[in-house]
């Protein structure tokens, strides 16, 4: 069995990716986090800061219980985004990536004499020497095995900056002293489903067999599962197509009223809308939700007429908000556009008033001035409480274009 993959994870990314970005927080316990309030919590942490406690989730009064020193730095996605492209512009030095799996992860494929260990390993060095001649605040776990699931794993079993090999004698016990949840895909649902037909531990787990495992997933991933620990070769299938386009936002206090809530989702569908155009894609579905701090969340939906006009798209939202409860505390809030399918083949709505149509061409105008002037630089008037609300987050499955969600950066 050849080792076909070679996995590279970017250890604390954020918080190195400051670091790097700031010489005067390297070494320091940092944690970034995109608000700065008692009540917010980290999202990234640098290592200094985790040997004291601190991880992603903690609190930031409770980090600084933990870490009198801590640095607290409010997030910038945009520069993320950039470090993500210049890092893949170092690796791809040294050997092609097959895949992206998040802004701080990606997968390589090894061919011909490079799945030789030796050689393998080589590349990995190679990869780590760029890393600290370029970026030294920034590392890498490498996981080198027969299959990108195998090799994914081992990136976990050395951090940070560790490189580990899985070869087929080295499995399946050394996949014994991980947890469940150290492997993807397997979540806390999933963890409680497995207990449920007797597989607590990693061991039991490798030791199921196929038919076990797919009675548990209640599916082919179960099987799929079966094949992967056992280091059978599956390469990367992209998906196909995308299934919605969302975006979300927690309320700041002073926007927790009805007309704050509106403000920000409008800004949201905006967004939304915009990368609908800018993925050449239209949608057939919008969702709203509201999260309440004292009631239970409300959510309703309403069929669009495969569009990608947000002036129809606002329209459309302003009718479901009218429905909202009219009392409760809200908290967060979000719009989902799905039923989504190429904007090449499709039909207008034969319906659509003169007015509509008239508008379709607004939104396109909108997009050219926002990417030659800053996006967000003209928006509906209705969002404008919101301007500074909902800036761009950062995705696990989704590297944003900073051109189009950013409003600090500006298109050269």
């Amino acid at each position: 069995m050849e080792l076909r993959s070679l996995f590279i994870d970017f250890n604390a990314y954020f918080a190195s990716v400051e670091q790097q970005d700031r010489p005067e927080l390297r070494g320091r316990p940092i944690a970034v986090t995109p608000v700065m309030s008692a009540n917010a919590c980290c999202i990234a942490a640098s290592y200094e800061a985790k040997r004291q406690g601190v991880k992603t989730g903690t609190l930031l009064h409770e980090a600084k219980t933990l870490c009198p020193d801590i640095r607290f730095v409010p997030a910038r996605p945009a520069l993320y985004v950039t470090y993500h492209h210049r890092l893949l512009a170092l690796i791809h030095e040294c050997i092609p990536t097959a895949y992206i799996g998040s802004i701080d992860e990606m997968a390589c494929e090894l061919i011909g004499r490079e799945r030789e260990r030796h050689r393998a390993e080589a590349i990995a060095h190679a990869i780590k020497a760029k890393l600290a001649e370029s970026v030294p605040a920034i590392t890498a776990s490498i996981g080198i095995a027969p299959n990108h699931f195998l090799a994914k794993t081992a990136t976990d079993m050395q951090k940070p900056d560790g490189l580990v090999v899985l070869e087929a004698c080295d499995l399946p016990h050394a996949l014994h002293g991980m947890h469940l949840r150290d492997l993807c895909g397997i979540g806390r649902a999933m963890e409680k489903r497995l207990a449920g037909h007797g597989i607590s531990t990693v061991e039991q787990l490798c030791a199921a067999s196929s038919l076990s495992l797919r009675q548990a997933w209640g599916g082919i991933e179960g099987e799929q599962l079966y094949r992967k620990l056992r280091g059978e070769w599956m390469p990367h299938i992209p998906s196909q197509g995308r299934a919605s386009i969302s975006h979300s936002h927690v309320l700041a206090p002073p926007m927790r009223t009805a007309s704050g809530v509106e403000s920000v989702l409008k800004k949201l569908l905006q967004k939304a809308a915009m990368r609908l155009r800018s993925e050449k894609l239209v949608a057939g579905r919008l969702e709203v939700k509201i999260k309440y701090l004292d009631r239970a969340s409300w959510k309703e939906a309403v069929f669009c007429n495969d569009t990608d006009d947000s002036h129809a798209l606002l329209l459309q939202l302003s009718e479901l908000l009218a429905q909202r409860p009219k009392a409760g505390k809200p908290l967060a809030v979000a719009v989902a556009l799905s039923g989504l399918c190429e904007r090449i083949g499709t039909t207008d709505d034969l319906f659509t008033t003169a007015e509509a149509r008239d508008h379709a061409p607004l939104s396109a105008l909108m997009d050219r001035i926002n990417e030659r002037f800053g996006p967000q630089k003209i928006s509906y008037a209705s969002s404008q409480a919101a301007a500074k609300e909902a800036p761009m987050r950062i995705a696990f499955s989704r590297i944003p274009d900073v051109a189009n969600e950013d409003e600090s950066f500006r298109r050269k």
